[in-house]
């Protein structure tokens, strides 16, 4: 008995051993494979491969590359397919023309030092941005909004820095976004609600916005579930990675400042313009800064203005800033407001809104002693690397702004832009085709990968955008799409993407993209290598 009895437990200690082996090993791949960033997205790449071998999904559509030269004119088998090398770990969240190290060496007035500065050829990397360790796929929207991995982008300092104000806390192996901002610390929707009341947020008057100094871009994160789609900016600096956890929080973003380059972005783009607790100087330099803003607003759009020098009479003493000061900043912003022609619609709390009039050319005729100065320059579009001037852009003076659809109306509505005849060789007939055109290749897209629109693809850019018909046609709550209109481009036409309900930016391909690593999930380009062939 004794002997069965011994026998019984050496099998059953085998057969545990086994048991928990068996365990470990599936726990240990497990793991593995979610923090190696496969998953329900990466797994993917080669079921995708493999079906785009057979392309002929429309007969219309030419996958062929549109580059010169014969089919077959060489042997790819004798060509040696060279092979780039990962980079070091330590430059896992590189920016090459927001480098922190060469952004010193630049003066720090106006801001200069965090505007691009892009490395010269002999000192760009050519290897691969590794990602940190760690790194898995972000959370789906809505559940991005709220929370980002920790592994993604690994810094801590914001949840002390702003621990009271509610922008980020950290909580195990991922950040917390409660919604909070400097000026909005009980929460970016309470605060939408209150601009709100002044300006027509719902009814798709307004759907464009530019956010100025975003932080982690809480108030556009928030903005999205109003049909509102915001443009974020900030600077790479002493706020570590702002702007790229609102990337990863799947709020569109780039990193840039307001310093004396013009934004890249067209004019009359934004429906509404926003800054709260930015620390921007609106009142400096001839007010140069809040003409650039009006220069991208729109007639009748809004800008909104939180923290000082607003109500400063109540908040000097928590501002910690002499009164004089304060009075003399918030008079400079009404002087050079009541220059560009907006009206004052509301003041409440730190808060105040002003609109741009309509036909602000008609209102500064009619002022008295203007000081306006009219900028000279012929193309107000005309942006990349340009200098900001202290001048004020005209409007066209021909209403095409008044023809402009609420949304969604407008994202298939013909632009105004283009009803007025103001882009050269784009006829309303063009305009409607290319739509049908970007129907048909998007139809075809989703079959070769069935998991567009389904929710695993949130950032998305198209590198050559045209009149922005691929992001048109891919319209969702579930996804954004950065349009990005190249500088070499024959045909301006990013201010009829704007008009459209989308957003976008002027780029030069032969330079790097102001966003950090890994920060879009599907990129878009066509007809873009022919555009920079012997480029």
């Amino acid at each position: 008995m004794a002997n069965k009895s011994l026998g019984d437990n050496r099998t059953r200690t085998s057969v545990s051993i086994f048991i928990v082996a068996g365990l470990c090993c599936f726990f240990y791949l497990l793991g593995s494979w979610q923090r190696s960033g496969v998953g329900k997205g990466d797994s993917i790449a080669l079921a995708v491969t493999k079906s785009g071998e057979n392309c002929n999904i429309l007969p219309n559509i030419n996958f062929e590359t549109r580059h010169g030269g014969q089919a077959g004119s060489f042997d790819d088998s004798a060509r040696e397919v060279k092979k780039f090398k990962p980079c070091r770990p330590r430059y896992t969240d590189h920016t090459p023309c927001q480098d922190q190290k060469r952004a010193m060496h630049f003066p720090r007035e106006n801001m200069i030092y965090r505007e691009r500065h892009c490395p010269p050829p002999e000192k760009k990397l050519h290897c691969l941005i590794p990602a940190p360790k760690g790194y898995v796929t972000p959370f789906p929207w809505p559940k991005s909004r709220d929370y980002v991995p920790y592994a993604n982008a690994p810094y801590k300092s914001l949840t002390v820095e702003k621990a009271i104000q509610n922008w980020i806390q950290y909580e195990g192996n991922v950040f917390r976004f409660p919604g909070g901002g400097t000026q909005f610390p009980q929460g970016a929707d309470k605060y939408i609600d209150q601009l709100a009341s002044v300006i027509p947020i719902q009814n798709g008057t307004v759907r464009t916005a530019l956010d100025t100094g975003c932080g982690v871009a809480s108030w556009g994160a928030y903005l999205w579930k109003r049909n509102v789609i915001a443009m974020s900016f900030a600077p790479r600096d002493s706020h570590e990675a702002q702007v790229q956890f609102a990337l990863e929080r799947g709020v569109p973003a780039v990193i840039g400042v307001l310093g004396t380059v013009k934004m890249p972005y067209p004019s009359r783009a934004f429906d509404m313009a926003h800054c709260s607790r930015c620390l921007i100087p609106w009142g400096a330099s001839d007010g140069i800064l809040m003409m650039e803003v009006d220069r991208v607003l729109r007639p009748g759009g809004y800008w909104v203005l939180s923290g000082p020098p607003i109500n400063w009479k109540t908040n000097y003493k928590a501002w910690q800033r002499p009164m004089e000061d304060l009075q003399e900043e918030q008079r400079k912003i009404e002087e050079i407001a009541k220059l560009l022609c907006w009206e004052k619609k509301s003041e409440k709390g730190e808060t105040a809104i002003w609109q741009k009039r309509m036909d602000s050319d008609s209102c500064r005729s009619t002022q008295e002693d203007s000081e306006a100065t009219l900028c000279k320059s012929t193309d107000p579009d005309d942006v990349w690397y340009n200098k900001m001037e202290a001048c004020i852009t005209p409007s066209k003076g021909n209403g095409d702004d008044e023809g402009l659809k609420p949304f969604p109306e407008r994202l298939f509505a013909v632009p105004p832009r283009i009803a007025n005849g103001l882009v050269s060789g784009v006829s309303v007939e063009a305009y409607l085709e290319d739509n049908k055109k970007w129907k048909k290749h998007l139809s075809a897209y989703k079959k070769i990968n069935k998991l567009i629109d389904t929710g695993r693809y949130r950032n998305i850019m198209d590198m050559n955008s045209g009149l922005g018909g691929f992001a048109a046609a891919l319209q969702s709550p579930k996804l954004w799409v950065m349009n990005v209109m190249p500088t070499i481009a024959e045909k301006n036409t990013l201010g009829v993407i704007y008009e459209r309900g989308l957003i976008g930016i002027y780029h030069d391909w032969c330079e790097a993209f102001s966003t950090y690593p890994r920060t879009y999930d599907l990129i878009h380009a066509h007809g873009l290598f022919s555009l920079y062939k012997d480029k």
